[in-house]
């Protein structure tokens, strides 16, 4: 079975298609069932003051528009689904960071944070070093600490719903949503 797998594999590398792995599918559907838009509404909106917002960094803000123009730049899917993982599980952090523990959201991020755990465990085998150097650099910046004069506001529905519009751009094809 793996190996008819492995060859699988290496017809669609040979073709210059970039499938998503079993694993990833399977998580980034879930995360999809988790990112509703009633649920979305409910715990980043509802449940949140008028107008509230949370700072994060410029490259923490990934848009359909951002994928796009680096895939006219030849950047490569896996590459831009691991810029995705990278971005979203930060924005998640970042939600979880100004909640109390009895916050009605403090449940809904957790769910949200343990499937990027889960799906953390299917990136792990890449490096930054395996990417392209532009994804390398986005990457460096949003997980580093010294980028914090480069804050903008954002509320928290806008950042799950470019994570949930960028998911279903990088994984919908692949993944045969």
């Amino acid at each position: 079975m793996r190996q008819g797998y492995a060859a699988v594999l290496c017809v669609v590398a040979v073709l210059g298609l970039e499938a998503a792995a079993p694993g990833e599918c399977e998580l980034t559907r879930l995360l999809q069932d988790k990112l509703q838009y009633e649920m979305r509404l409910q715990y980043m909106k509802h449940y949140f003051p008028i107008d509230y917002t949370v700072q994060v960094q410029y490259e923490e803000v990934l848009r359909p528009s951002n994928i796009t123009r680096l895939r006219n730049g030849t950047v490569s899917e896996v590459a831009l689904r691991y810029l995705w993982f990278h971005i979203s599980s930060q924005a998640v952090l970042r939600i979880r960071e100004v909640l109390p523990e009895k916050h009605p959201s403090w449940r809904y991020t957790q769910e949200l944070a343990w499937l990027f755990d889960a799906l953390g465990e299917e990136y792990s085998q890449y490096r930054q070093t395996d990417v392209e150097e532009v994804v390398a650099d986005v990457v460096k910046l949003v997980h580093s600490a010294g980028a914090e004069s480069r804050r903008k506001p954002v509320r928290p529905k806008a950042l799950l719903d470019n994570c949930l519009k960028v998911m279903r751009m990088l994984y919908g094809a692949p993944c045969e949503w």
